[in-house]
């Protein structure tokens, strides 16, 4: 049996939705380092309506991070579908990566979202503190059931209060190992 097409928010507030996010449970992706920490995505509005996305975590002690530029996959659309375009890895030669960014969900007053994209292998549940009450992560957890995803992939991220700033920096390096799974 097909799966529905999947709800995404129509309306978003993009102004609303800048700011920095953390990362409160996701599907592990390959593209992240296996003992990540205290991860988090900084959005900012750029003039043309872009949107500057930085991505960062702690791995090994080291922050690492990575950036990007989201915008909308249909400019006429009142959909929060988003493409979102990083360079990868961040060093020559420069390759560029598009995913899509679908809010599925975020509360009225956008302090928690539900984000995913079509394949359904890829799933965030982001706030604007670093961590929910259970009873609003579990009601994010089944939206995303309520979307057709395997939430038994869902692996809680660590975040520390208060989160870090700065810190050495390993940027690059983490990408090309953690393609290669070292």
């Amino acid at each position: 049996m097909a799966k529905k097409e999947m709800e995404v928010v129509k309306g978003l507030d993009l102004e609303r939705y800048m700011g920095r996010w953390y990362e409160i449970a996701s599907f592990p992706s390959f593209f992240q380092p296996k003992d990540s920490v205290n991860t988090r995505a900084t959005y900012t509005l750029n003039k043309d309506g872009t949107v500057h996305v930085l991505n960062e975590t702690y791995s090994g002690g080291k922050r690492v991070s990575i950036e990007g530029t989201a915008y909308k996959a249909d400019p006429e659309s009142d959909e929060a579908k988003l493409k979102v375009k990083f360079y990868l890895p961040p060093f020559l030669p420069i390759i560029p990566i598009t995913g899509n960014y679908w809010v599925l969900y975020i509360d009225p007053d956008y302090k928690v979202a539900l984000i995913g994209e079509p394949t359904r292998k890829f799933l965030w549940i982001l706030s604007r503190e670093t961590h929910i009450d259970d009873e609003i992560y579990n009601e994010y957890v089944q939206k995303a059931v309520e979307e057709g995803y395997d939430v038994k992939k869902l692996h809680k991220t660590p975040q520390v209060d208060p989160p870090p700033e700065g810190g050495a920096q390993d940027k690059g390096i983490w990408w090309i190992k953690s393609l290669f799974g070292k």
